[in-house]
């Protein structure tokens, strides 16, 4: 472990950290300002499927994009457009300038995420994986939770917060400019033709829909779980805090969750969390108006999901080497991009036309297909063992 937590490490995990800040805060209040300008869920919903589709448009130019300019330069180029995409919003009110910025962000954060992951999955050990992955998310996690939090201070500040949230993003250039050597194997990423996605997904069934799943409870969570309280009668500064629970969960539970892969069996854990999440997402539209119940649970949900994201990452470094790794790396990119794509779309029409408890319900019908798909992957893998 200590070999791995070296200074180009931890210089990468703490900018992407920062990253996650200013995206925990962007999502929440372009939910929150459309809202007030008087749009419903599904304007909501089509605004944060754009930025899904920018991640989706650029996942097959990923590797290239890394090789021709250096992976450092890549992502800070990606940070670069963060800033610029989200400080622009504060200077218009237009919904299709919106959308082409919100995909500008998507195309960026797709970016530094999928050279940011494979560089990770890289410098682990099959011993330490589940640790050292989970080290990566948490340290995105953390900040992203306190994006909604900011976001209940500087909602008010309505001529100035769209240009904070971009100035935040600027926060992780400094950090950036430490890191001695680029942090993705061109060798690999060179070779990653040979490891057709064609031969590679057959093998990762649970680990696309896994990721996909948790990329629409994510974003779910920031966008449309704030509006799903108040419509519960949640008071909207509460509402907005619900989110920072959840994915406080997620980032206290991480480490230990990968700490007990790495003990318990990667496959077993990743199933379990699993099932604690199809048990606990029909309970939430009893118990969202009351603090002492909904909490818990939405902290408990935060940690089960997160750990499914993260057992997936933990997974493709364990099946892939080399030039699979990469194809693997970025079929999970592409399955966060297209869940968050959709996912938002459909929740957000669903929402609005047969009430709020349809997030629920969109969220049990995909956990529950990655039980199932878990299932049957562990199915094949004892047949094939006998």
């Amino acid at each position: 472990m200590k070999a791995i937590l070296n200074r180009d490490f931890l210089a990468l995990i703490l900018s992407v950290a920062v990253v996650g800040l200013g995206t925990g805060a962007t999502l929440p209040l372009t939910a929150l300002a459309l809202t007030e300008a008087g749009h419903g869920t599904n304007v909501v919903g089509m605004l944060t499927a754009a930025q899904a589709l920018g991640g989706l448009a650029i996942v097959p130019f990923v590797t290239a994009l890394a090789r021709h300019i250096g992976s450092r330069r890549a992502i800070v180029v990606s940070v670069v457009l963060l800033a610029a995409a989200t400080a622009l919003m504060q200077f218009t009110s237009n919904l299709i300038l919106w959308g082409v910025l919100r995909v500008l962000c998507g195309a960026a954060l797709m970016l530094l995420f999928t050279i940011g992951e494979a560089w990770v999955n890289q410098l682990a050990d099959d011993s330490t994986r589940g640790r050292v992955v989970a080290i990566y998310a948490t340290n995105f996690t953390l900040f992203q939770m306190a994006g909604p939090v900011l976001v209940s201070q500087i909602a008010g500040a309505t001529s100035i917060r769209f240009a904070l949230c971009g100035a935040l993003f600027l926060l992780a250039l400094p950090t950036l400019a430490t890191i001695r050597r680029a942090p993705l194997a061109g060798d690999d990423a060179h070779h990653a033709q040979h490891d057709h996605w064609l031969a590679v997904l057959p093998r990762m069934p649970a680990l696309i829909i896994g990721t996909g799943f948790f990329a629409l409870f994510d974003t779910l969570a920031l966008s449309l779980l704030p509006l799903y309280a108040m419509d519960h009668g949640v008071a909207s500064a509460t509402a907005v805090l619900l989110a920072s629970i959840m994915l406080f969960g997620d980032t206290a539970m991480q480490f230990p969750i990968g700490w007990l892969a790495d003990k318990l069996g990667r496959e077993r854990v990743h199933l379990g969390a699993g099932w604690i999440v199809l048990a606990g997402l029909p309970l939430l539209p009893f118990v969202i108006a009351n603090p002492w119940l909904c909490w818990p649970l939405l902290f408990v949900l935060g940690a089960a999901a997160g750990s499914i994201y993260t057992l997936s990452l933990v997974a493709c470094g364990q099946r892939f080497r080399g030039a699979a790794l990469v194809t693997a790396s970025s079929l999970v990119s592409a399955s966060w991009s297209a869940a968050s794509f959709g996912g938002p779309l459909v929740a957000g029409a669903l929402m609005e036309q047969l009430g709020s408890n349809a997030l629920v319900g969109v969220l049990v019908v995909c956990v529950a297909a990655f039980v199932a798909a878990a299932l049957w992957e562990r199915r094949a893998a004892l047949q094939r063992a006998v």
